[in-house]
């Protein structure tokens, strides 16, 4: 720690920006498990790392809590220094890890009297705050019941209550959704979208489970191996892809083989099939986004369109490219390596 030097990142200075990172990295050994990340995370959004167990994600985490040292780079949070400023830090910021941990005999509203007390949270306004949250998280019922007696669902709703006690300027989640009902994932995800909408809060958030990422965040970042291969919004990263990349589905009426023929003549279209079900819709891989062209030509050509849309610019075929795109570079490099 004593080879840290306290400085401020280049771009220091937005009040905007809670969390930022440039060159963050950490090593177990040999294992690199954060190379070089530049992260910025804003006020009032809510940021998804995204990516496959082992990729990084809570090594990340780890870092910015300040409960793990990074090996390299420089990292703010609130515009303190984690590693030289846990405590501060902490004070700050909620954290809530993919298996939270409470008392297990106690009830759910002990288990947050307890941690106002660590907090050293008013007792008065503790108790009306405590009564608020258990409210807002659907506890309601439950509070007086021993934690014991809690669902995995209902753990992680506590938590968040738990994480929201302090009222944190920065919240951190470590996969809140894991093992949850898809109901009850549902509404966590509402809970954790509204403290950025109408809180204000910025949330980090890390998952592997891309449709709900998609759901919730604002804007996510792709970990794979350690390394943050992109960032930004789905759109902005479905719009980054190969322009080759890019599928539409085209549904008409009209002879097959005129169907074929009108897509295949458009310049940057290329016909990849019909759909098993109903043959009446194809699919095509444009060079950009050919939509306008192939709406004019199919109507030019007397064929009526009753469907068009873009496929393949969700998260989960966002994701997929370029964790695929990122290991076949980790598997060159390694074969380069090796020879």
């Amino acid at each position: 720690m004593d080879d840290f030097r306290d400085v401020t990142l280049a771009s220091a200075g937005d009040p905007s920006i809670a969390i930022r990172t440039e060159a963050l990295t950490k090593s177990y050994g040999e294992l690199t498990a954060v190379a070089g990340l530049d992260l910025e995370v804003r006020f009032g959004e809510v940021f998804g790392l995204l990516g496959p167990n082992g990729a990084g994600k809570t090594t990340t985490i780890l870092m910015l809590l300040g409960l793990t040292e990074r090996d390299d780079g420089l990292a703010e949070v609130l515009g303190l220094d984690p590693a030289r400023h846990p405590l501060e830090v902490k004070r700050q910021v909620g954290y809530l890890p993919d298996d939270v941990g409470f008392y297990a005999g106690m009830t759910g509203r002990e288990n947050l009297r307890y941690t106002a007390r660590l907090n050293r949270l008013d007792r008065a306004e503790t108790e009306e705050r405590i009564e608020a949250l258990i409210e807002r998280v659907g506890l309601a019922e439950a509070a007086d019941r021993p934690v014991e007696t809690y669902s995995r669902g209902m753990r992680q709703r506590l938590g968040l209550a738990d994480v929201l006690l302090p009222e944190p300027r920065i919240a951190i989640l470590d996969e809140p959704t894991a093992a949850i009902d898809p109901v009850g994932a549902n509404e966590l995800l509402a809970l954790i979208r509204a403290l950025a909408d109408e809180e204000g809060v910025a949330v980090l958030l890390s998952s592997h489970l891309l449709l709900q990422v998609e759901r919730v965040c604002s804007r996510v970042g792709i970990f794979v191996r350690g390394r943050m291969v992109e960032q930004g919004t789905v759109a902005e990263l479905a719009s980054r892809m190969p322009a080759q990349d890019l599928r539409v589905e085209v549904g008409c009426d009209g002879e097959p083989e005129a169907v074929r023929g009108s897509l295949a003549a458009i310049d940057g279209v290329r016909v990849i099939g019909q759909d098993h079900l109903d043959p009446r819709v194809w699919t095509v891989a444009c060079e950009g986004d050919r939509r306008r062209e192939l709406a004019a030509r199919l109507a030019a050509d007397g064929h009526a369109i009753f469907h068009l849309r873009s496929t393949g610019v969700g998260l989960e075929e966002v994701y997929r490219r370029y964790f695929q795109q990122a290991e076949d570079m980790a598997e060159e490099a390694a074969d380069a390596s090796a020879a």
